[in-house]
């Protein structure tokens, strides 16, 4: 059975490239999560008044892929201890979030954020917390890097279960 992940880890498009590359990944959105107001468009969550943040919504099989790669994924992708930033992008909606859809994806967040931090030397701000409504950001906005042809080949991330 498949199961969905919510990363927020900056901008979203090179993020979901990321993500769609990886083999037991099915599906991927792009959208907004994690704020108060309801149906939020791109401009509103670019106002920094609505409190989402740029998040990737992924489907994936857990038979073939585990939680634990898609963050060690979330991890390579970004800038974990830049706080509601990453690189040129500023602001609340860019900030490096997990939200979690059950007890266990909890658990491996904050178990993934702790191995993590060894390889940083400024604490990470990456906040971990429970999955809230999916906002689907604007077509445009999907597979933004593919429809480019920006989009690299090369897998982000493969590694083999622990």
């Amino acid at each position: 059975m498949e199961k969905k992940a919510t990363f927020g880890a900056g901008c979203f498009w090179g993020v979901e490239a990321a993500f769609r590359q990886l083999d037991g990944v099915t599906a991927t959105r792009v959208g907004y999560s994690g704020g108060q107001m309801e149906n939020p468009t791109y401009e509103d969550v670019c106002s920094h008044t609505t409190g989402h943040a740029e998040v990737v919504e992924v489907t994936y099989d857990p038979d073939r892929i585990s939680y634990d790669q898609l963050l060690d994924v979330f991890w390579a992708k970004h800038d974990p201890t830049q706080l509601n930033r990453q690189g040129w992008d500023v602001g609340d909606s860019y900030r490096s979030a997990i939200f979690f859809h059950d007890t266990e994806q909890q658990e491996a967040a904050v178990k993934s954020k702790a191995g993590e931090q060894r390889n940083w030397g400024a604490p990470i701000v990456t906040q971990i917390e429970p999955a809230e409504t999916f906002y689907d950001a604007e077509d445009y906005h999907q597979q933004y890097l593919e429809k480019r042809g920006r989009s690299s080949s090369t897998p982000a991330l493969q590694k083999t279960a622990s």
